[in-house]
């Protein structure tokens, strides 16, 4: 009951937020998420020891969030500068270990691009598609998400990833690579209505392969801390991490559909 009155919660909030609010509203909403995921990252990074300089990590990764959904910024420049930031800092603490100088500018050079360059992406896909495509997007994941769990308890025989996530099947995820693109083809032409329906569905299935890599990717992370949640901020459902972690690899691709489907 906890995870079901949680997880509402969670899904009005979204809803308000994406309905309501104006690309700028939304910004500071994604600059929120991206600051408690990044707690999350960087607890992860720091169980595997990596040494990454919290703050100006966390600079570069809220800056890609604000400077991403804007194209008449360099939002290039920006990211490179904030990993330039990471990696300076990471030097002057790291010392003499060599190693853990690489790791941490590595680990904290990708938090830029894993979280604040995903999140910068999706406050984009409003810039350019406005509430509908950010709606379509998230809906399209949570109907894979879901094909894929129903199919997979329903029919899962054979596993698609043991080491990382055991429950995971090929036949689930069979599930949403059917279930993805028939959405999108039915419903994407009514809240995308520049994208013709087969392009749209065809996008379906980059998605759902996003979507179970950004999945696994992030099981990979914590199996490697040996956490089984990124945090217990959100009761029953773990932490902002184990929320959005298929969205992080889906988001940056649906945004450059949506705006190669918008700009003349």
């Amino acid at each position: 009951m906890t995870r079901v009155l949680s997880g509402a919660a969670l899904a009005a909030v979204f809803f308000t937020v994406v309905w309501f609010a104006s690309p700028a509203v939304l910004v500071v909403v994604a600059l929120a998420v991206g600051a408690l995921a990044f707690h999350e990252y960087a607890a992860l990074m720091h169980a595997l020891g990596a040494a990454i300089p919290r703050l100006p990590a966390l600079i570069a990764t809220l800056g890609a969030i604000v400077i991403v959904p804007f194209p008449y910024f360099a939002s290039e420049a920006v990211v490179g500068a904030g990993l330039v930031l990471v990696a300076i800092a990471v030097m002057r603490v790291a010392g003499d270990d060599r190693r853990a100088a690489v790791f941490g500018v590595l680990s904290g050079g990708f938090a830029t691009l894993y979280i604040g360059l995903a999140l910068g992406s999706l406050v984009g896909i409003h810039v350019f598609g406005g509430r509908g495509a950010v709606l379509l997007l998230v809906g399209t994941i949570v109907i894979s998400d879901t094909a894929q769990y129903y199919s997979g308890r329903t029919f899962g025989r054979h596993p698609l990833a043991p080491r990382l996530s055991p429950k995971k099947t090929i036949e689930g995820a069979i599930g949403g690579f059917v279930a993805a693109p028939l959405f999108l083809f039915f419903v994407g032409p009514y809240l995308i209505p520049v994208a013709p329906p087969l392009h749209v569905a065809g996008l379906g299935v980059a998605l759902v392969i996003c979507g179970i890599a950004g999945d696994l990717f992030e099981s990979l992370i914590k199996r490697a801390a040996d956490m089984k949640d990124s945090s217990a901020l959100i009761p029953g459902h773990g932490g902002v991490l184990d929320r959005i972690d298929a969205l992080l690899f889906a988001t940056p691709l649906f945004y450059s559909y949506v705006r190669w489907v918008y700009t003349p």
